[in-house]
C-alpha cells in the first residue's frame, strides 16, 4: 500500500487554480514598481517577486497597516491564489490592525516551478526573509497564518523558530496521508507531517476548525491543539466546513481577540523585564555617579481596544452563513473532479 498511497498523497496534494487569477504588470513610470492589473491599485500595498533558495521565484503582497501591533505571514490554501485571496487580506490587515504578508507557492498564479512540499517550505523561507531584511520585521512581531495545506509550510517555519509571537492553523491536517487514511503512525513518504512538528512549536497556538469540514475531518484539528505546549482557546465553528469560516461573526471576533492577546502579553513581559533591570541597576549603582535605569518599551504597541466588529453584527445567524464575496466554486469544482481539496 505504501507505493500506491504515496503518488495518491503527491497527486492530490496540489491543486493551483487554472488558469491564474490574476497577472502582475511592472509600472515603468514608477520605477518599474509591480502592480496586479486584476485589482484596485493602493499605495499601502506592495506587489513583489521573491527568489527561493530553489531557484523558483514567488509572488507576494505586503498590505501595511498606519498603526500596526503585529505582522501576519499568511500561507493559503489549496485551489486559491493571490488574486482571489487579495480581498481578504487587506480585511484582514485592516480588522486585526496587523501588516500581511500573503505569497503563493511555487507554480501557483504567478509564481515559477511546480508546487511540491520542499518548494513550499523553500517559499515561506522566502516570504520570511524578505520581512526580516525588507521590512524590518522581527519574530517577537511575527504571527504565522496557516491555512489548510498551508498550516505545512507554517509549522515547518515555527518548529524552526523559537521567539514567535504566535501561530493559528485554520483547518490544518495532522499529514497528508492522514487526510486520505486513519493511519497510526507517521511513513517516511508522507508529507507535511505536521503531527510530529507542532510540539517543537514554542509560542501560543490558536486553532480554528469548522465541526462540518468533509475535506479535512475535525478531529485533525483537535489532535493538534490537544499536541500544542501553549495553548490558546481553540474555536470549534459548528457546521462550519472547509472553505466557509470566514464568514462566521465568531471567526473574526476570536481571531482579534487572540491577536489582541499577543500583544498584551508582549507589553506584560517587557514590562516584567524592566521592572528587572530597573531593580537590579537600583541595587548596583554606578561607579562615576547616579544610577543606571534603562528604558524598556514594549517592542511593539497595544492593540487598540476600539471594536472593529460593529460592521458585523449585521451578518446572519452562525448556522446560515451569507455567501463569501470570494467564490468557492472553483474549489467545489476541483472537488468534484478530484474527489480531494485540502
Amino acid at each position: 500500500m505504501g507505493g500506491v498511497t504515496s503518488s495518491i498523497a503527491a497527486k492530490f496534494a496540489f491543486f493551483p487554480p487554472t488558469p491564474p487569477s490574476y497577472t502582475v504588470v511592472a509600472d515603468e513610470s514608477h520605477d518599474g514598481r509591480l502592480y496586479i492589473p486584476e485589482i484596485p491599485r493602493r499605495d499601502d500595498v506592495d506587489v513583489l517577486r521573491l527568489r527561493t533558495r530553489r531557484g523558483n521565484d514567488i509572488v507576494a503582497v505586503h498590505v501595511k497597516h498606519p498603526k500596526a501591533s503585529g505582522t501576519l505571514l499568511y500561507s493559503h490554501g489549496n485551489a486559491a491564489d493571490l488574486g482571489q485571496m487579495y480581498e481578504l487580506f487587506v480585511e484582514l490587515s485592516v480588522r486585526l490592525r496587523v501588516n500581511l504578508m500573503g505569497y503563493d507557492y511555487s507554480g501557483y498564479g504567478q509564481s515559477t516551478g511546480k508546487p511540491t512540499e520542499c518548494n513550499t517550505y523553500a517559499d515561506i523561507d522566502a516570504a520570511y526573509k524578505c520581512l526580516k531584511e525588507k521590512y524590518g520585521v522581527n519574530d517577537e512581531q511575527l504571527i504565522l497564518y496557516g491555512q489548510s495545506v498551508g498550516s505545512g509550510p507554517t509549522l515547518d517555519l515555527a518548529s524552526r523558530l523559537s521567539n514567535l509571537r504566535g501561530v493559528v492553523l485554520h483547518s490544518p491536517i495532522l499529514s497528508g496521508l492522514r487526510v486520505l487514511y486513519p493511519v497510526k503512525r507517521t511513513y517516511w513518504f508522507d508529507i507535511y507531517k505536521n503531527i510530529d512538528k507542532i510540539g517543537l512549536v514554542n509560542c501560543p497556538v490558536l486553532i480554528i476548525h469548522g465541526t462540518a469540514d468533509e475535506v479535512v475531518d475535525w478531529s485533525h484539528g483537535k489532535q493538534l491543539w490537544d499536541l500544542c505546549n501553549q495553548k490558546y482557546e481553540p474555536l470549534w465553528l459548528s457546521g462550519g466546513g472547509h472553505c466557509n469560516l470566514e464568514l462566521y461573526p465568531e471567526f473574526i471576533k476570536h481571531l482579534k481577540k487572540f491577536v489582541q492577546s499577543l500583544g498584551k502579553s508582549k507589553a506584560s513581559t517587557n514590562a516584567s523585564e524592566k521592572a528587572k533591570v530597573e531593580i537590579v541597576s537600583q541595587k548596583k549603582p554606578s561607579e562615576t555617579g547616579p544610577l543606571d535605569t534603562f528604558e524598556l518599551a514594549a517592542d511593539l504597541p497595544e492593540v487598540s481596544r476600539n471594536s472593529l466588529d460593529s460592521r458585523l453584527e449585521k451578518s446572519k445567524k452562525v448556522n446560515k452563513p451569507e455567501k463569501s464575496r470570494m467564490s468557492t466554486d472553483r474549489v467545489d469544482r476541483f472537488r468534484k473532479r478530484k474527489g480531494l481539496v485540502w
